[in-house]
């Protein structure tokens, strides 16, 4: 049976006093009733502290692909030549694809 760690405890002495219908209809009210919560308003209303990116912009530092690398064929991902599984017809394809 699951435990509730959230509902209120009570005593040991009380919980021997309840009647089976008494239980049961404590059972029946805390299983029904749906949860209203639209989750895209909770979304869109949370914010992280310190997190106002609006005037950010994010500068990286693209470089050429180098002499040891190739671009996979079927991932299009810039790889080490020693991910180099397959190579057809001129199209070379990483070991991850190719599995």
């Amino acid at each position: 049976m699951a435990t509730d760690y959230d509902a209120p405890r009570r005593d040991t002495e009380e919980s021997g006093d309840d009647s089976l219908e008494e239980l049961k209809a404590r059972r029946a009210d805390a299983q029904s009733g749906s949860v209203d919560v639209d989750e895209v308003e909770v979304a869109e209303n949370f914010e992280l502290p310190g997190a106002d990116l609006a005037d950010e912009e994010l500068t990286v530092k693209v470089l050429p692909m180098q002499n040891d690398e190739f671009r996979c064929s079927s991932c299009f991902l810039v790889h080490h030549r020693s991910q180099l599984a397959v190579e057809k017809k001129g199209r070379l394809i990483c070991r991850d694809c190719a599995a």
